[in-house]
Formats: C-alpha cells, sequence, structure tokens
C-alpha cells in the first residue's frame, strides 16, 4: 500500500514563513498535495493508495480520487501518522507499504514504477531528498520492516535502520521525488525547475504578484 500522510494544510509549511504568508503556504501545499495525487492517480499498475490524515480538503481530495482516506484523528505529526497507518497494513496482512510525502510536487510515474520495479522480495528502498539529509520515499517490505521516523536529517537514520534489518536496502537518486519545498531556497528551485505543474503555476504568480494567496487561481483538479 501506498501511504501519504498529511498534516495540517491549514498551518502548513512554517520554514516558508519568510517568503510566503499562511494562506499563500496552505495554498502551496495543497497544490502540492494535488500534484502528488494526481501522478499516483495516473500512475497504472501501483498498490493501492492510503491518505492518512484529518484535514479536510486532504480527504475530499482523497475521495475525488477514489483513494483510503485512514484519519489522523490524534494528529500526532507524521511520523505517529505513519507508525499508526503501518500497524493497520499490519494488521489488514499488507506486504509491503511505500511512504510518498506530500510535498513532492514533480514526482512522475516512471519514477514510481522504478522503486517498485527495483523493490526486494523482503527488503527495503529510500529515495533521499536532493541534498541527501531527508527521505523523500521509503518503500517497506515486510510492511513493518523497520520504523520511519521522518524530520529534517531522516535518511541517515533510515538507512541505518534498513541496513540493521539484514535484509537488502536499495538507494535510488530520482531527479523528481527529489525535489521538495520546504525552504525559500527550495521555492526559487521549483519555480526555475521546467515544468507547468500545479505547485509551479502557483509558485510562479506568488513570485510574480507577491504572496496573495487571494489573487492565486484554485489549482484545477482532474
Amino acid at each position: 500500500m501506498i501511504l501519504v500522510p498529511v498534516k495540517s494544510l491549514s498551518a502548513a509549511k512554517q520554514r516558508l514563513a519568510t517568503a510566503l504568508d499562511q494562506p499563500a503556504r496552505t495554498a502551496l501545499a495543497q497544490a502540492m498535495l494535488l500534484d502528488v495525487l494526481t501522478t499516483l492517480h495516473g500512475c497504472k499498475h501501483r498498490p493501492p493508495v492510503a491518505i492518512v490524515s484529518s484535514d479536510p480538503y486532504a480527504a475530499e481530495l482523497a475521495s475525488e480520487y477514489e483513494f483510503e482516506i485512514i484519519p489522523d484523528q490524534l494528529n500526532p505529526g507524521e511520523t505517529g501518522a505513519i507508525e499508526m497507518a503501518t500497524q493497520i497494513c499490519v494488521e489488514r496482512g499488507v506486504e509491503s507499504t511505500l511512504v510518498i510525502p506530500a510535498d513532492i510536487p514533480l514526482m512522475q510515474a516512471w519514477e514510481l514504477h522504478e522503486i517498485l520495479k527495483q523493490s526486494p522480495t523482503e527488503g527495503s528502498v529510500l529515495v533521499p531528498a536532493a541534498d541527501g539529509r531527508g527521505t523523500n520515499a521509503a518503500f517497506r517490505r515486510p510492511a513493518n520492516l523497520f520504523p520511519l521516523r521522518f524530520g529534517n536529517d531522516s535518511f541517515k537514520p533510515h538507512h541505518a535502520a534498513a541496513q540493521s534489518t539484514g535484509r537488502l536496502c536499495v538507494v535510488l537518486k530520482l531527479p523528481g521525488i527529489a525535489v521538495d519545498v520546504d525552504s525559500p531556497a527550495d521555492l526559487q528551485q521549483l519555480i526555475s525547475l521546467p515544468g507547468e505543474t500545479h505547485s509551479q503555476q502557483l509558485a510562479r504568480q506568488f513570485a510574480c504578484g507577491g504572496a496573495d494567496a487571494s489573487s492565486a487561481p484554485a489549482a484545477k483538479r482532474r
């Protein structure tokens, strides 16, 4: 199962506060989630998708794409949400989990297929962020092979935990998945890279007209 954790979008992306006001940050977070779900929806021959969240926008979007919603009513943070959802997968007998963050707007379908293609019978696949510090995708088989602890500088701990299991750990560097948006520098990178995703269109509008989300067009859904 593919798990997409989504924290409260109304308070999203605090590290962008020097570049965007909160309404703009929320609009950008919504656009990035839309990009991620659009790619997953268009990806054939993938595992089922579940959105782990209590955010109303995320739930509505998941429903439109006919993805499962695993409620995150306790809102324990990204790590706690993933642990809760992983336990549900284990109880259901799900063999593997692939965690995809909601803020990687340039993910492409071929990258998802590459992760699944490289996934070992028992073991893991990790995709680092472009700076090598974060983890932007984590596949585990069995589903709870090792605990995930998302946050800054998560890649090295995840890699160490994966290796400690004694199972194969494949590290893939994928250009689209590697791009996440946490800082103003990330935002500038998103603007400058080729592409016309919902997030890029919105970020470019902010760059041209300021961080006023009220003038931003609503991201078009499928």
